[in-house]
């Protein structure tokens, strides 16, 4: 039994314009596609209860918070047990310089964006939080050089 949601024209249109401004009124949101505000309003409410808009946000410039040098890490770990994996996941998903984490298929075993504020404070994670965890990695670091198309 599927769980896709059936989008409509009006659906997606609605998606494309909150997707690029979560903060918009109803009654804008209601203008741009072309209906009045209630049945506006009851379509959003809709595709939130259906889960496919899971929330708002806001889109934050890390170079305002200090963290202007994002790097991206493949992990391989070398413990493969439940206990070691799962004590590796919750270490790194707390830490707060991680701001993407996702387990892979294949290799490598972890992907991990981090955002720091410079190469000493990249060294730093390394060192003190990635490197002093109990199970063994390898890691393979990109810096990036300049973001073409920023994920919103």
């Amino acid at each position: 039994m599927s769980t896709e949601v059936r989008l409509d024209g009006l659906d997606r249109e609605i998606l494309f314009h909150l997707s690029r401004d979560g903060r918009l009124t109803n009654v804008e949101l209601a203008k741009r596609v072309g209906l009045t505000p209630p049945p506006c309003l009851r379509r959003v409410k809709r595709l939130e209860e259906a889960g496919v808009i899971t929330g708002y946000r806001a889109v934050v410039d890390p170079q305002a918070l200090g963290r202007g040098l994002e790097v991206l890490i493949d992990v391989e770990l070398n413990a493969k047990d439940r206990q070691a994996v799962e004590q590796f996941e919750d270490a790194v998903a707390s830490y707060e310089e991680v701001v993407e984490f996702r387990r892979m298929f294949g290799r490598p075993d972890y992907f991990i964006r981090v955002a720091v504020a410079d190469h000493a404070a990249y060294e730093a994670f390394l060192m003190d939080k990635l490197k002093g965890l109990p199970v063994g990695i390898r890691l393979e670091s990109r810096l990036t050089m300049k973001q073409i198309k920023p994920r919103r």
